[in-house]
């Protein structure tokens, strides 16, 4: 079969595509054929060898995966051949892959297989953030930088969906655009260098309660400046790729709060509270709260310069590998 195998790590631009065997579903496991793989900014950030964890070489990359069961293994009860599901796990960027039964979700007839390879982790990150970290409220205000993202996009839909008014944060109008079709409520460009301005002005006299921020950079400073007493910053990621120093006098004086959002770790932690968020998520999903779409789609052949888009910060959404192209 094909995959996409990291021998070294290296920029996106030296992926290529090997032929290796296809894998054998073990005891407990499904053989799934990948329809879509979704690939976030950590993807890019890994084989290029700059993530802050670097796994075993070699490997292949992709977390988010969705497809159709193509066999079952001995002792499958919940999953049957044929059965369209997504799963989060390593080596997606692959034809077929081997996962335990417990690693897959079946998705509704609904929902394509690029919006469930779309959502995993972005959505159940944001979902996270703003419901167990950020208590956000119905009617609260919420800034969400780097908006046009895949982590951006999937938090103005979560946002939402819980009934948040959303300003997003974009630096072309290409992006900011995107973020209005996505549903933002208004929209500013963080580039410009009075950007807090254009902030105060859409704001219209409301309090900032939460800010998103999967960016980091010169930009975190400036949002957390802008948050109201009793905000919440939520610390996301460093698309950017500067970790802001922030002086912690500032929480003191805004009388606000700033709080970690790390999904992975905290599932890791807390297995049991997966398959609750991701339960919530796609119910929402079936009654129309959540309208999850994938951005710009690449075959596998194309992996490195899908790659290689998001490290140079020109992707709308997320960006979605068809492996069986």
């Amino acid at each position: 079969m094909r995959a996409i195998v990291c021998e070294a790590f290296a920029s996106p631009k030296e992926l290529k595509i090997s032929e290796i065997d296809r894998p054998e579903p073990g005891p407990g496991q499904v053989l799934l054929r990948v329809e879509a793989t979704g690939l976030g900014y950590v993807d890019a950030l890994t084989v290029a060898g700059l993530y802050q964890i670097k796994p075993p070489l070699p490997f292949i990359p992709g977390n988010e995966l969705s497809g159709v069961i193509e066999q079952a293994g001995d002792d499958v009860r919940h999953l049957r051949q044929g059965q369209r599901v997504l799963a989060s796990a390593s080596g997606g960027l692959a034809e077929y892959i081997a996962l335990d039964e417990a690693r897959c979700t079946p998705i509704p007839e609904s929902l394509t297989h690029d919006a469930a390879a779309s959502f995993l982790v972005n959505y159940c990150t944001a979902f996270h953030g703003f419901n167990y970290c950020g208590n956000l409220k119905e009617k609260e205000t919420v800034l969400i930088l780097g908006g046009s993202g895949g982590v951006g996009m999937a938090a103005i839909d979560v946002a939402r969906a819980m009934g948040a008014r959303v300003i997003a944060a974009a630096s072309t109008k290409k992006k900011r655009d995107a973020c209005l079709e996505a549903g933002a409520d208004a929209v500013i460009n963080y580039a410009a260098k009075d950007w807090r301005n254009e902030l105060k002005a859409a704001l219209d006299g409301n309090p900032l309660d939460v800010v998103y921020d999967p960016v980091g950079g010169e930009f975190s400073e400036p949002a957390l400046r802008s948050l109201a007493p009793d905000g919440r910053f939520l610390v996301v990621g460093f698309a950017a790729g500067d970790i802001p120093r922030i002086t912690i006098n500032l929480l003191l004086l805004k009388r606000c709060s700033m709080v970690g959002v790390n999904w992975g770790g905290h599932v890791a932690q807390n297995p049991s509270a997966s398959r609750e968020v991701l339960t919530t998520l796609l119910e929402w999903i079936a009654a129309g709260k959540l309208q999850p779409a994938s951005g710009e789609v690449f075959g596998l052949k194309d992996t490195g310069k899908a790659m290689m888009k998001m490290l140079e910060r020109k992707a709308v959404g997320k960006i979605v590998i068809h492996p069986q192209e």
